[in-house]
């Protein structure tokens, strides 16, 4: 824990663990994080990790990790704060941290500080392990060059996972895409992303919501026209919408009648006191931890199956790192191709061994990953 001098402002790295003395996570700003919270990400950083290990690629899993910093991210105080908190830490993000943004922060403005300190950006630590540092940071920069309909693609491979993760779950189920319904909470790159994936794949977005409340249709949101609308900060454009979508209250999505919940915003946004409004089939966490442990047990008992976060938005990580060791080219086709197979493979098999462990997605993705740690410590890299 670090107390900022300045403004007594609070911040947090938990290293969860290490392979090859390395550990990758995130970090968020947000006010009101808590070392707990830091925690639980750091420990869901060290699944993911695990579990997109494939033999066959290049990249070698590395341990998890998480930073967090209690701070308004918009308040005037935040940036010196940042970067405060980085220059303290200087040591771990130059051997053993490979960071990069989430909630509340963005890589720009960590790489930014870090360019400062003289440290060669977010993804330092790992130069070491790679065959060839300058291609590896070659191919990195010219990943988030790359933009998709003016938007970056580094910004949509997330949402993309999170998309397939809901297909999967869909198709495992039986329920055609074109009947398919969906609901997204929040609008930002994540939440934008997901909804527009789905929607090109035929599923009907019929709510998004907002720090301001929720736009719904049950006939369909036109999610293009959305997207090119939005405003700062993921906030839908109220001034731009149709006859036939309904303004509800901020909570009001978890109602809405719909096969798929996407919370795609804040941590804790689905609990014990609103999980009772719920009546769809899935939950698909694009945020990370969106539901409390006891609404999710709650929920599972009622026929309602938490994706996991460790999961379904597990995408994003595991991007930067297949393009970082060379698994995959910087560009977008091959990108959304690998992250679509992975999400795809990986969402089927925790589904089908919840199934058969009578467990729920959560538990059974956990143990997915432990069965990859087994495989991951017999790489000869390791020994």
């Amino acid at each position: 824990m670090w107390t900022d001098p300045v403004t007594g402002r609070q911040a947090f790295l938990v290293i969860d663990r290490l392979i090859r003395g390395l550990a990758s996570g995130g970090l968020r700003m947000r006010e009101g994080c808590t070392y707990e919270e830091v925690r639980r990400l750091a420990a869901a950083m060290s699944v993911k990790e695990a579990l997109h290990h494939n033999p066959a690629d290049r990249h070698i899993p590395m341990g998890g990790a998480k930073g967090g910093i209690d701070c308004d991210p918009l308040s005037d105080e935040a940036p010196g704060v940042l970067a405060r908190f980085l220059s303290f830490i200087r040591s771990y993000l130059e051997n053993n941290w490979a960071t990069g943004d989430d909630l509340g922060t963005t890589t720009e403005a960590i790489e930014d500080v870090l360019d400062g300190l003289g440290i060669d950006g977010c993804i330092a630590p790992v130069m070491r392990v790679v065959d060839d540092p300058i291609a590896a940071r070659k191919r990195f920069d010219e990943a988030f060059s790359v933009e998709v309909g003016g938007i970056g693609l580094a910004e949509l491979v997330g949402g993309c996972g999170v998309a397939e993760a809901v297909l999967a779950a869909l198709d495992k189920d039986g329920i055609p895409r074109n009947t398919a319904t969906a609901v997204v909470q929040g609008f930002g790159s994540m939440g934008g992303a997901t909804a527009r994936f789905l929607h090109e794949a035929g599923v009907r977005v019929v709510g998004i919501a907002d720090v301001h409340g929720t736009v719904a249709n049950p006939d369909g949101l036109p999610v293009e026209d959305m997207l090119r609308d939005r405003l700062r900060h993921g906030l839908v454009n109220r001034e731009r919408l149709r006859a036939g979508d309904v303004l509800l209250d901020r909570d009001d999505w978890l109602a809405l009648q719909a096969d798929v919940l996407v919370p795609a915003a804040a941590s804790y946004a689905i609990h014990a006191q609103n999980e009772s409004r719920i009546s769809a089939r899935y939950i698909v966490e694009a945020a990370n931890l969106p539901v409390t442990a006891d609404a999710e047990a709650s929920l599972h008992k009622n026929g309602v199956l938490t994706i996991p976060d460790v999961v379904a938005n597990s995408g994003t990580n595991a991007w930067w790192w297949w393009i970082v060791f060379g698994d995959v080219l910087p560009e977008a086709a091959p990108s959304f191709a690998k992250i679509r197979t992975s999400l795809r493979s990986l969402v089927t098999e925790t589904l089908d061994l919840a199934a058969e462990t009578g467990t729920t997605p959560r538990e059974a993705a956990h143990r997915v990953a432990e069965a990859r740690r087994e495989t991951l410590a017999l790489r000869p890299e390791l020994s």
